[in-house]
């Protein structure tokens, strides 16, 4: 073999490397629906914080019930039912975002998933927003967030939060702003792993959990957008604000020409 041809087979094991590379499906949710993701949920209220996992949701979890029928895609005009204004934006870029769990009590949780194989971009990004009702419970039994990248190549967590609205404040950090009962985080919170040669072709998960109390009372949930290789662009919540206040003076002005057309 000559070195033309073996410069050839190299070439084309490149290629072959590269089109088996796999990327993220959906992840900014821009076909407004779930696909490329898994979703599932169910029944919390006999199981405390620290004894549940997104796994559990997921179909063949031991708490899986149904497949995330509470989690919602919302669009950039939805606005939050328990915060309003509040809370900002709730999409991070494009149009859509991902809601998990609903914005009511009643004890459940709601899952959302996604793996990707053979991972060679860059730098993966995605970015979250949480509520959480604090009932004045322990820690172990609020409403909670639990957030994870996992390497599954190595089986390590390179990525995990976990957020709860326990009575005294003690289960979110400064990125938690309050109103009411409500922790609440306004701004979203942009997370960011990059892929050096030591994780370059590693399978990843991401997982998002958001679940009421274990009392079942309070409610829990998280918005989720932007899970990809790219910077999403952050909105600012005056941006947000400003906005609102600019889509109200509008129907201010269109009510008035139609009264004065009377």
């Amino acid at each position: 073999m000559n070195l033309k041809q073996i410069v050839g087979m190299m070439a084309l094991v490149g290629l072959s490397g590269l089109a088996q590379a796999d990327t993220f499906n959906n992840g900014g949710f821009e076909s407004g629906n779930t696909a490329g993701w898994s979703t599932g949920g169910g029944y919390r209220g006999n199981d405390l914080n620290s004894t549940i996992a997104p796994a559990d949701f997921l179909a063949g979890g031991r708490l899986n019930q149904d497949n995330g029928e509470r989690g919602l895609v919302i669009d950039k005009n939805y606005v939050d039912a328990n915060l309003g204004s509040l809370l900002g934006s709730t999409v991070l870029s494009g149009n859509y975002a991902y809601r998990a769990e609903d914005t009511t009590s009643g004890g459940f949780g709601t899952v959302i998933s996604q793996q990707v194989k053979n991972y060679t971009d860059s730098d993966i990004y995605f970015g979250w927003k949480a509520v959480l009702e604090n009932g004045g419970h322990a820690e172990d039994e609020s409403a909670v967030m639990i957030l994870t990248l996992t390497d599954n190549t190595t089986g390590q967590l390179v990525l995990t939060h976990t957020y709860n609205a326990g009575n005294g404040g003690g289960g979110v950090d400064s990125r938690f702003q309050t109103s009411g009962d409500f922790f609440y985080t306004s701004a979203w919170q942009l997370e960011h792993l990059s892929i050096d040669q030591a994780l370059k072709g590693h399978d990843f998960t991401l997982s998002l959990l958001a679940a009421d109390c274990e009392p079942t009372g309070h409610t829990g949930y998280a918005y989720l957008d932007g899970f990809g290789s790219y910077v999403p662009p952050v909105p600012e919540p005056e941006t947000y604000a400003m906005m609102l206040a600019g889509l109200g003076m509008m129907g201010w002005l269109a009510r008035r020409k139609k009264s004065s057309k009377a």
